[in-house]
């Protein structure tokens, strides 16, 4: 079984910034694509962005130019650099990983508990 433990949420001013961790750990024989997802009260979960083992980015439109997704492989770590925040950004960001058991070599995904990321003056 693999935890993602996520950190760095918390209450911002417009224009501001934050960074988002989310550390792996457990069962892993391999880490690939990594990922943020948001969700907004009353909203569907939604991509922020992710990034592949190899860091190809992908990026929701409305966060582009603004949020940066960057990873470090020797730590199983994904980052997320927030930066220009808008009041539109509040939401619980969740952070995901697809791996591969290091027990059973099946591929599966995992889910943080997410961190709550408030804009607000």
């Amino acid at each position: 079984q693999v935890q993602l433990v996520e950190s760095g949420g918390g209450l911002v001013q417009p224009g501001g910034s934050l960074r988002l961790s989310c550390a792996a750990s457990g069962s892993i024989f391999r880490l690939n694509a990594m990922g943020w997802y948001r969700q907004a009260p009353g909203k569907q979960r939604e991509l922020v962005a992710s990034i592949t083992s190899s860091g190809s980015t992908n990026y929701a439109d409305s966060v582009k130019g603004r949020f940066t997704i960057s990873r470090d492989n020797a730590k199983n770590t994904v980052y997320l650099q927030m930066s220009s925040l808008k009041p539109e950004d509040t939401a619980v960001y969740h952070c995901n990983a697809n791996y591969i058991n290091a027990r059973t070599f099946v591929g599966l995904d995992a889910w943080g508990q997410g961190t709550l990321v408030t804009v607000s003056s």
